[in-house]
């Protein structure tokens, strides 16, 4: 790299620098530098921030970038260090083949002052490509009769390098027979030929191998060989000789396919089948040979695919004339191509707006562009101009750029859009033209609010809705235009029971639709005030409100809950006691439910849905009251059970039941004598058993009875016999007592078969409880909260006939 600057003093650079900021306004600046090629990508090129007078990190700030066109971008700005880089590797003979210098151009944008600075960076050449020859492998055929001194040419090596880098010297293997000459052609390149030193003997050697090699002068050196095969013959002493030592041409680049444009001719002095010269086209390592075709016998060089001047302004081709044995002459073709107007100019918009406010000040810039023509000379001269008479022109800077700027304040209610048409035409015969459109609106300023239609909504919401549910659209109206005219929708900052109201629900901000972010419940809360925003986009924005009130519509989602009768946890059946001495319309109990809905959801109506006596047993419609429909038979089981359904008025209707169970009896020990009927289900052995002990308990007890019946008969007879043998006679006294039982033996027998029969009744909870039979049979009934009733055998009277069996005991010992 060697950056112009670094040939100046300071001082002078303090003033060039200066100088520069002057004229960059004008674009006039121009920056050269050096890089070699197949540098690696991201390689140092030189230091643009320096050369601009800019610090590196205002690259990024003020817009800085490369603008180039044709080819692949190959530079690139380093925001860091504010150079100049490769974009990637960079092939010199790609570029610029075969040319001494090879030159490129780029431009660099300011782009917040619109200024363009040209820049060329010239790609020195390194030594990357070694000597080619177009065949590794050549053979030749020579005469054995061929005097020393004679010369073959042979084929030359090409180097795509240049200067030092390109081909320097030929070298040639050691041989008694031959030797290596290198002449100089008219157009500079070398040409091997490859001299006899000594006369040929077939008989001795037939066949000779030599090796050729090509180097260039680089650092390190790069070479290239080529075999050559030597068939010793007889007779054939010359090569054919071209008319021309180079051969050059130019076409027009729209020249047709097809077209004869070159023939080459080459003579041999030799005779018949020595003489018959061959033509080939000799295929160049790097170069397009598709293009062209050589005819072999008449050397007619054709066109076979169309050429583009932009594409490659030259092409070089070697043709072979060969004799029949083999010998060989190389000629090199030049070809030429003229360019030719085949490309109207073209635009590349670098920067335009499509909006500009009315209150703009003339001198507004509106567009920065460039016109280019692909073609050269003339043909690529381009003119820019605006046809129409409108209140804007076109300021031209370097390289063709133009600004497109205002002339006059713009007024959107004369004319709220421009469709501005610019025509670029080139220097070309004939000229041609290319139009290019810039639409640009006028931008109203922003002095209008949206508005909504009305400053309040009421939205009615059934509840149980799915998450995310679309509730409401919202629709406020901007006058303004474009970015003026663009409302956006938000929701107040506020909360409702403790929580954001933005979890609750959410508004989509470009359509103003309101969804709900969660599922409401009626029986939550009934209401909920909004506040909606809509706000336009323009600098500063304006905003305006709407409120909208959210009413909850309740569904029928809640069944009836019974209160009472409470389903017990205990695993005991509620019982409810009805006398059967009660009189239709007695009240037995009442269902009680309620339903957290509202309105029609929450009317509850009973019905009996099943009963154990059909027609025993009514329920209240509308107040669930169980009472007797007609009066209670002995006929009728102690045991009722009745099946309550409770519905709401919901669509679809919701409903619950419960089972209730009536104990038919006009006393407790009726219920006592009958327990075995009110048994449920759900245990049947232990009901069965129960039943068992309280038949037992009876029939001991109806023994017991009998057997102290007889004992109180056996005692007042005996006592009535011991008065009258006392009073009749004292000789009774030694009698010997009777054998019977004592009443000590009956008080054993009732202490064996002890029962307690006792009757509890609990009000609240209304259960007949049968506890297990293990101890003693025992009957309990829960039934009362606040009295208990206990029904228990005449202990008094087993006392008192314990008593007296003790002193008839007594009295008979």
């Amino acid at each position: 790299m060697a950056p112009l600057q670094k040939f100046l003093p300071r001082g002078e650079l303090v003033a060039l620098s200066l100088l520069w900021a002057v004229l960059g306004e004008a674009g006039a600046g121009q920056i050269r530098y050096s890089v070699p090629e197949e540098l690696d990508k991201g390689s140092f090129v030189g230091s643009i921030a320096q050369d601009l007078g800019l610090e590196p990190r205002a690259l990024a700030q003020r817009g800085v970038r490369i603008v180039s066109r044709g080819r692949a971008q190959l530079f690139a700005l380093s925001a860091r260090s504010g150079g100049l880089v490769t974009a990637g590797r960079i092939d010199r003979e790609e570029l610029c083949a075969q040319s001494a210098r090879c030159l490129l151009h780029l431009n660099v944008l300011v782009e917040d002052e619109l200024t363009v600075y040209s820049v060329e960076v010239e790609i020195t050449d390194v030594n990357d490509n070694a000597p080619r020859f177009g065949a590794e492998q050549l053979e030749l055929k020579m005469s054995e009769t061929t005097a020393p001194g004679f010369r073959i040419p042979l084929k030359s090596a090409h180097d795509a390098d240049v200067g030092d880098n390109a081909l320097q010297k030929y070298e040639l293997n050691a041989d008694a027979h031959f030797s290596l000459e290198v002449r100089s052609g008219a157009d500079g390149n070398m040409y091997p030929e490859l001299v006899l030193e000594r006369a040929l003997d077939r008989e001795e050697e037939a066949i000779h191998h030599l090796v050729l090699v090509a180097s260039d002068g680089g650092k390190p050196v790069r070479s290239g060989t080529c075999h050559i095969r030597i068939k010793v013959l007889d007779v054939n002493d010359n090569a054919p000789v071209f008319t021309q030592p180079e051969y050059r041409v130019s076409v027009p680049e729209n020249i047709p396919v097809g077209t004869r444009i070159l023939t080459v001719s080459a003579t041999d002095t030799d005779e018949g089948y020595n003489a018959q010269v061959t033509y080939f086209l000799e295929q160049i390592p790097g170069e397009p040979s598709d293009k062209f075709e050589l005819e072999s016998t008449s050397g007619d060089l054709t066109i076979i695919k169309g050429l583009d001047y932009e594409a490659a302004t030259f092409h070089e081709i070697d043709i072979e004339a060969q004799d029949g044995p083999g010998l060989l002459t190389i000629t090199k073709v030049t070809i030429t191509v003229l360019d030719v107007n085949d490309n109207a100019p073209e635009f590349d918009m670098m920067s335009a707006t499509s909006s500009v406010p009315e209150d703009s000040p003339p001198g507004s810039i509106i567009a920065l562009f460039n016109v280019h023509d692909r073609d050269s000379g003339q043909n690529a001269f381009v003119s820019c101009s605006l046809p129409e008479k409108l209140p804007f022109k076109l300021e031209r800077s370097v390289d063709n750029y133009y600004r497109l700027v205002t002339t006059r304040a713009l007024d959107r209610e004369q004319a709220s859009s421009y469709n501005i048409t610019l025509r670029a035409t080139d220097g070309g015969s004939p000229p041609l033209g290319t139009d290019a459109h810039v639409w640009l609106q006028v931008a109203d300023i922003n002095d209008n609010p949206p508005a909504f239609p009305q400053e309040s909504y009421s939205v009615y919401l059934k509840e149980n809705n799915p998450r995310g549910a679309s509730i409401f659209t919202v629709w406020a109206q901007d006058p303004d235009s474009d970015h003026n005219a663009h409302v956006t929708y938000s929701l107040a900052e506020e909360t409702f029971q403790g929580a954001p109201l933005s979890s609750y629900i959410s508004i989509n901000s470009d359509s103003g639709v309101l969804y709900a972010l969660q599922s409401f419940d009626y029986e939550r809360f009934r209401e909920l005030q909004l506040v909606v925003t809509a706000s336009d986009s323009g600098k500063p924005p304006l905003s305006s409100n709407a409120s909208l009130h959210l009413f909850l519509v309740d569904q029928n989602d809640n069944a009836p809950e019974i209160l009472y009768p409470v389903v017990p946890t205990d695993g005991s059946t509620g019982v409810e006691l009805a006398p059967r001495s009660a009189e239709p319309g007695y009240l037995v109990t009442k269902v009680v439910a309620v339903d957290r809905d509202s309105g029609q959801n929450a009317w509850l109506s009973y019905r009996l849905l099943k009963a154990s006596e059909p027609g025993l047993f009514t329920v209240g419609l509308h107040t669930g009251e169980v009472r007797t429909a007609r009066a209670l038979l002995d006929r009728d089981a102690l045991k009722q059970s009745l099946v309550v359904a409770v519905q709401d008025h919901g669509q679809p209707p919701l409903s619950a039941t419960v089972t209730l169970t009536i104990a038919v009896a006009d006393s407790i020990p009726d219920v006592l004598a009958d327990l075995g009927s009110v048994q449920t289900s759900s245990e049947p052995r232990d009901a069965d058993l129960t039943l068992y002990l309280v038949v037992a308990v009876a029939v001991v007890s109806c023994v017991f009875l009998a057997f102290v019946i007889a004992l109180l008969a056996l005692r007042l007879r005996r006592w009535h016999a011991v008065r009258l043998l006392r009073a009749s006679s004292s000789g009774l006294a030694g009698a010997p007592a009777s054998h019977l039982v004592g009443v000590a033996g009956v008080q054993a027998f009732l202490q064996t078969y002890s029962q307690e029969v006792s009757l509890t009744a609990d009000s609240c909870q209304s259960h007949l409880i049968f506890p297990q039979p293990n101890y003693a049979d025992t009957l309990i009934s829960q039934g009362s909260c606040d009295k208990k009733d206990v029904l228990s055998a005449p202990q008094s009277l087993l006392d008192d006939k314990g008593d007296e069996s003790s002193q008839l005991s007594t009295s008979n010992h």
